[in-house]
């Protein structure tokens, strides 16, 4: 038979099943299921014997599509190469291949967990948006498009920095593909961050400061979201260090918060000195939070609460507030640049700060800087009273918070 697609198409079911062949004895054919299937066949010998194989099926394969897997597999053939038996094994590891669930999940075990501190925000990344766009998906089957597709409905729903943190996670989970030899290429290859991200330099000023501490009192969120974002405005700790801190941290005797190295952005256990003022918020979040082990937990779960708990709370309230434009980080920075407007070394703030040193005076300066730490804290500690209170920063009387 003349094989075209107008044949083909044309070509009727029986009561059995029947085979049709090209013209040629080209070995490629046709079968015909009673119930109307339709499946290209390629009939050829190899080691001597009579071999079969089901190319796919019409019109899945066209007719051009079909002759060129056809000459394909006479090419291997003519290698010494059975194409069925390659076939049958390409078909199998597809079968077996890994699904992004399974990629993300070994991305998370044997990557991100061991060696990233961010890497629970990296599993919410992937339930929040990137499993459920993939559902069922072979990892092998993600194109550059679908990567852009998912990225583009992140930021039409208004997110576009998440957007960003999107692509982040998953052009790293396809890399660890590669290492670990899943996946030949990425998907995510010469895709660029969909948003752009300016560098905040957003500082408080005093007024901003007492505007901003007043109006928590009065802000539509958990009063454990309240003190958390004052105590980070105290300490000038990271936003994860705070909410994720556990009674046992602290030293009230000594006036010390120790955060572990596990939970140090840098790897290095960081001493926080408590000023009076810390230490006022620290007995008022110590009646809120009960007998729970951590200083913020949700009431709903028990746990600390999110980092987007606190970021929505905050995003909500700014308008009841009387500002606008803040972050929980901000606060960080804040405090940061209103101590060395005090005169306090950079040095001492970074240290405060906990940052990085990677010169080599750091890495051999194994000093703490305790008591330059707790006086760089305690007159910031002052210096915030006096914003609160409407007062001289060294004519104040302790602060009284609720």
């Amino acid at each position: 038979m003349k094989f075209t697609d107008r044949g083909i198409m044309a070509l009727k079911p029986k009561s059995a099943r029947y085979e049709l062949w090209e013209d040629g004895r080209t070995g490629l054919g046709l079968r015909i299921s009673p119930a109307g299937r339709k499946s290209w066949i390629y009939m050829y010998r190899h080691s001597r014997k009579a071999r079969r194989m089901t190319l796919d099926t019409y019109p899945a394969m066209g007719l051009a599509d079909a002759r060129l897997a056809h000459a394909q597999a006479k090419k291997l053939l003519a290698a010494g190469i059975d194409p069925g038996a390659q076939l049958l094994e390409r078909r199998r590891g597809e079968r077996n291949a890994e699904t992004v669930a399974d990629l993300a999940r070994e991305y998370l075990d044997k990557w991100a967990r061991p060696r990233k501190r961010s890497a629970a925000e990296d599993e919410r990344i992937l339930n929040k948006d990137v499993l459920p766009a993939w559902v069922g998906r072979k990892a092998k089957s993600i194109t550059r498009r679908d990567v852009i597709v998912l990225l583009d409905g992140i930021v039409d729903r208004g997110a576009p920095i998440q957007a960003n943190r999107t692509l982040a996670v998953v052009r790293r989970m396809f890399n660890f593909a590669i290492e670990r030899d899943i996946l030949g290429a990425t998907p995510c290859a010469r895709i660029k961050a969909p948003a752009k991200e300016n560098q905040r330099d957003r500082v408080l000023t005093a007024e901003e400061i007492a505007t901003f501490w007043h109006g928590l009192d009065t802000a539509p969120m958990t009063n454990t979201v309240r003190m958390a974002l004052r105590f980070k405005l105290v300490t000038a700790q990271r936003k994860g260090e705070v909410i994720k801190a556990r009674w046992a941290e602290f030293d009230m005797g000594e006036r010390v918060w120790t955060i572990p190295a596990e939970r140090s952005k840098n790897g290095i256990a960081h001493r926080v000195p408590l000023s009076p003022v810390a230490m006022e918020i620290l007995e008022i979040i110590h009646a809120e939070a009960g007998e729970s082990e951590w200083l913020f937990p949700s009431k709903r779960t028990g746990r600390p609460i999110t980092d987007e708990a606190v970021n929505h709370a905050l995003l909500k309230s700014v308008s009841v507030i009387g500002m606008n434009n803040v972050t929980p980080h901000d606060l960080r920075r804040t405090a940061a640049s209103h101590m060395t407007e005090l005169g306090i070394p950079r040095l001492v703030v970074s240290k405060i700060l906990n940052h990085a040193d990677p010169s080599v005076t750091g890495i051999y300066d194994r000093y703490q800087y305790g008591p330059e730490k707790r006086s760089a804290l305690e007159a910031w500690g002052r210096r915030l009273q006096g914003i609160i209170e409407g007062r001289p920063a060294d004519n104040v009387v302790p602060l009284v918070t609720a």
